[in-house]
């Protein structure tokens, strides 16, 4: 039967250190990858939680407003106020709002933005000392 111990990333680590190649470009890449990946993923879970706690926000704002106005009307025509009240209420609401789920989606962007042109700057810095050793 066959030998079931073979160490596969030793005989890796051997046959790459008898290829006699400098793999510091291939680390440096996939550690640079690491940290942009980092990054982003930084920008968007900071989104999400602001989305997440506006959400939250504005559910605990509508909810309160509708337990404030639960009390059971016998008159038609304050039912009629009081839902036209509401109404009212959560369309302006809303506007300010999605202007706030807005801006969280604009800073994200903007953060984003930045952290590609640094990684392309970076990128660009890298490949020109490259290009002066050969």
């Amino acid at each position: 039967m066959a030998k079931t111990d073979f160490d596969f990333t030793k005989a890796a680590e051997e046959f790459l250190a008898s290829m006699k190649i400098d793999t510091s470009a291939f680390d440096g890449a996939a550690k640079n990858a690491a940290e942009f990946n980092t990054k982003l993923a930084k920008i968007a879970l900071d989104a999400a939680k602001k989305n997440a706690k506006l959400t939250g926000d504005w559910t605990a704002e509508t909810l309160k407003k509708i337990e404030t106005n639960a009390d059971a009307k016998t008159d038609p025509a304050d039912f009629a106020n009081v839902a036209n009240a509401f109404s009212s209420e959560q369309a302006q609401a809303m506007q300010a709002k999605i202007a706030e789920f807005a801006e969280v989606a604009k800073t994200a962007q903007e953060k984003t933005v930045e952290l590609f042109v640094s990684a392309s700057k970076d990128l660009q810095s890298e490949v020109a000392k490259a290009a002066k050793k050969q």
